[in-house]
């Protein structure tokens, strides 16, 4: 059985109400983080989430790893949430509501477990661009988020963001 589909905006409201930006601290989510914001940033009164997942197999090493040493959770969620900080926080201008989340888990199954939940209209991640075979046209996590997503969905490939917008041509005039 699916899931309902979130109630139409009203009329002149946009659709993107809360967007949920994905980051792996990659230099790929940091270009995609530009194109969240722009999201928020044009659309009044839209919020903006952003979500660390925090990979299963890595999770489970620092679990072990916390039974040695005091204060390792605590110390790397100070970490994590000082380089949110630092890396998009500051970013944000005054007025856009903004939250930070940290998740454990599968990458994509957390993301899109978390978007259903709290009801995301758009989610924005970006593409690393490098990998095997199964990797070769979009990355695992982004592919699999746009697969199954009940939201839009806006990858950025890293390439595309280094190099900017293209700039828009005028049609030619009349000759």
């Amino acid at each position: 059985m699916s899931e309902p589909l979130p109630p139409p905006s009203p009329p002149g409201a946009s659709r993107f109400a809360r967007v949920l930006f994905c980051t792996d601290f990659s230099e790929s989510a940091d270009a995609a983080f530009e194109f969240a914001l722009d999201a928020v940033v044009r659309r009044p009164g839209a919020t903006l989430c952003l979500l660390h997942v925090i990979h299963e197999p890595e999770a489970q090493f620092w679990k072990s790893y916390l039974y040695e040493v005091d204060n390792v959770e605590a110390d790397a969620r100070r970490a994590m949430e000082a380089r949110m900080t630092t890396t998009y926080l500051a970013r944000v201008p005054a007025g856009v509501e903004c939250r930070v989340e940290f998740r454990v888990g599968p990458d994509a199954a957390t993301i899109l477990e978390f978007a259903a939940t709290e009801r995301m209209d758009l989610i924005v991640l970006g593409r690393h661009g490098h990998g095997g075979v199964g990797q070769a046209l979009f990355g695992s996590v982004a592919e699999k988020v746009v697969r199954k997503a009940h939201a839009a969905v806006l990858v950025v490939p890293l390439s595309y963001a280094r190099a900017g917008c293209p700039q828009r041509r005028e049609p030619p005039g009349p000759g």
